[in-house]
């Protein structure tokens, strides 16, 4: 069947490039190389029967239910779609919501917005075979680099040439089939074309860059992805490197950077852009996903809000998903409280602080704020706590430095509760300075000498007193053991060539494994006593999986566990007194 929204969406395109101004461009792209509104001027996504296959149908409970088969047509090829949509049985003029999945996912319902009204429709774009279900995406030959396990492509052809042509891309590819999916999701039956929204989790968050760009896209919600992967976080260059690295683009990055990376469909989003991210995700980077921002249209609606010390989770950013899309796809009247000013600026005495003013007041329950240290990897940071201290709509946490010539970086998150349902979370600005740069600073912060101090610096652990008074920490879950992630921070880092040493109370023995970095690890026996022992481990005594090269100094970790080996008890095992061990002159 052809789509009933072809021509409708045909003439309304027409009448926009008519009728209104060009949008202004606000980043020029490089000489000679698209840009993505030229990269989709061709594609029509309403274009083609769809060639529907229901291969599951049902309505159970007030809920419709319909599995199907559909046809994408991407540079001349068909490729069948697989995807799920569920509706209230009997609705009309429902809202209609792409629901997008992450890196090596399948398509899967949220049933939460079925229930709450919304027409929910998701794909397949992996086309991976998943235990479970028997359907997936169906990619033809020439478009096998759409299949997660193949060959992908993105910057190089696989023949290792550079990319010339940005539609040969997997990127564009997935873009182009969840571009069709969302004509099939307007031409059902219960839905309202005028009120479409999208989310997308993980690369699906990637995705949700481009589908805001598209006019028939009210408001978008992208978890974690935001882009910033091609050269940035591929070559490790970071925004804030010291020095900064100098390392040349090659044509096929330079024209992913301009036609299809996430980051260079900015200028031309018109859908309100929700991102949700950890400060510690591997998905661009804390401060680069920011940067995407500056680069909107005056009048489009935008905002972030960013979980502390979060990785692939989100679960401490209240209802924001939720209540933007019911406020910029459902038109409720919602209330979004306007994005604070931040500053780091030096005190009185030289000590660098961080200062907050509230963009509204209104409904604010609390206010929390974090810094970090020198760390130019966005997701190696240890985000410290940074107390506030408020004077009327300013908020003032002090910084503490080790090094007056290291960056320091913080950031803070808003917490709002109002009338709708469930609280707003909003993050300030990324703010970084290099205090000697801002006047007569001063390094206030002192090096960590006992590592078991701190009852919050190893996971999992509790304070305890053992024999003689000395106070330790025991792990608590034997399944879990007990970890620190800390030692990217120049409080709790390694001095090059120091060892790791520690005292130990057990009076049963265990063998434990000691892990840096989540890839050095060494087998540890701990012996048993009615005394503690010590013990001291030189960095080579960790090999690269267990038995390869050694690790080459503990500087160059950030993390370090401590694991029972199969069949031992870590629980029984109350730790003290952990110290870096300064090399022997």
């Amino acid at each position: 069947m052809i789509s009933r929204q072809s021509q409708s969406t045909a003439i309304a395109t027409l009448l926009a490039t008519l009728l209104l101004p060009a949008a202004p461009l606000l980043v020029a792209a490089p000489a000679n190389l698209p840009t993505p509104p030229q990269v989709w001027a061709k594609y029509d996504p309403d274009a083609g029967d769809f060639k529907e296959e229901i291969v599951f149908e049902e309505t159970k409970d007030g809920i419709y239910y319909k599995d199907a088969y559909i046809s994408a047509y991407v540079n001349g090829e068909e490729v069948r779609v697989y995807c799920k949509y569920a509706v209230k049985a009997g609705a009309k003029k429902a809202p209609g919501l792409m629901n997008v999945h992450g890196w090596y996912g399948t398509a899967f319902l949220d049933m939460k917005s079925v229930e709450d009204g919304w027409a929910v429709m998701s794909h397949d774009y992996s086309g991976l075979q998943h235990r479970g279900t028997p359907h997936t995406t169906k990619y033809p030959k020439a478009l096998d680099h759409g299949r997660m396990n193949a060959e992908l492509i993105y910057s190089t052809m696989p023949d290792r040439k550079q990319l010339t042509d940005p539609t040969a891309t997997s990127h564009y590819l997935w873009n182009a089939v969840q571009r069709r999916v969302v004509s099939y999701l307007i031409d059902q039956k219960e839905v309202d074309a005028d009120r479409i929204g999208a989310k997308g989790y993980s690369y699906g968050g990637t995705l949700m860059w481009n589908l805001a760009m598209d006019s028939r896209i009210k408001a978008v919600v992208a978890y974690f992805g935001i882009g910033w992967l091609e050269y940035y976080r591929n070559k490790g260059v970071w925004l804030y490197d010291l020095p900064p690295k100098n390392i040349p683009k090659t044509s096929g990055e330079e024209l992913v950077l301009s036609a299809i990376a996430p980051e260079a469909h900015a200028p031309y989003i018109k859908a309100a852009c929700l991102w949700l991210n950890g400060s510690n995700d591997h998905h661009g980077g804390h401060e680069r996903g920011e940067q995407t921002f500056k680069m909107f249209q005056p009048g489009v609606p935008w905002t972030f809000a960013i979980q502390a010390r979060g990785h692939h989770n989100t679960n401490k950013l209240g209802n924001d998903a939720k209540l933007w899309l019911e406020k910029y796809v459902l038109g409720k009247d919602i209330d979004w409280p306007a994005r604070p000013k931040t500053e780091i600026r030096l005190d009185a005495q030289g000590v660098p602080e961080f200062v907050l003013s509230t963009g509204s007041t209104k409904d604010l329950q609390k206010v929390e704020a974090w810094y970090a240290l020198k760390e130019p990897v966005s997701f190696g940071r240890h985000w410290r706590d940074a107390p506030l201290q408020r004077n009327g709509d300013t908020w003032v946490a002090k910084l503490p430095v080790a090094n007056v010539d290291d960056y320091v970086f913080a950031f803070a998150n808003l917490t709002y509760n109002g009338s709708y349902e469930g609280p707003i979370v909003i993050s300030s600005d990324f703010t970084a300075a290099i205090p000697s740069k801002l006047g007569k600073a001063v390094a206030t912060d002192t090096k960590a000498e006992n590592l078991s101090d701190e009852e919050s610096l190893w996971s999992d652990t509790a304070p305890v007193e053992g024999v003689g008074g000395i106070k330790g920490i025991r792990p608590l879950d034997n399944n879990k053991g007990m970890s620190c992630k800390r030692f990217n921070d120049p409080k709790w880092k390694a001095p090059k060539g120091a060892s790791l040493s520690f005292k130990f109370y057990c009076t049963q023995p265990q063998t434990l494994i000691l892990d840096a970095g989540n890839n050095f690890k060494t087998q540890i026996q701990i012996t048993a006593s009615d005394d503690w022992q010590s013990m001291v481990i030189p960095a080579s005594q960790l090999r690269w999986g267990g038995n390869a090269h050694p690790l080459p100094d503990w500087s160059t970790v950030s993390t370090i566990a401590f694991n029972p080996a199969p069949q031992q008890d870590i629980s029984k095992v109350i730790f003290a007194e952990i110290k870096w061990k300064p090399a022997t002159p």
